[in-house]
């Protein structure tokens, strides 16, 4: 169960110049906090049990934003 409608992940198209020396990124994306789409603490949220709590770091799976590292193990970071 969802407590917003709007999704945490976004994108955008960004200019792309006649004469940029390396080859286009078309579509860049980008994660945004879970916490910009809620205004207050409703009662009665839901809670994650405390070692899931540790685990996932947050108490409130509502607030859970799940990060996605683009770096590959052994590769450059870029």
């Amino acid at each position: 169960m969802h407590m917003h409608s709007h999704s945490q992940f976004k994108k955008y198209y960004p200019f792309i110049g006649p004469f940029d020396p390396c080859p286009p990124i078309r579509v860049k994306l980008y994660n945004t906090a879970p916490q910009l789409y809620i205004h207050f603490q409703p009662p009665g949220l839901p809670q994650y049990s405390p070692y899931e709590a540790l685990k996932m770091g947050t108490l409130w799976p509502a607030l859970y934003g799940p990060y996605e590292s683009k770096a590959v193990e052994g590769g450059p970071l870029t």
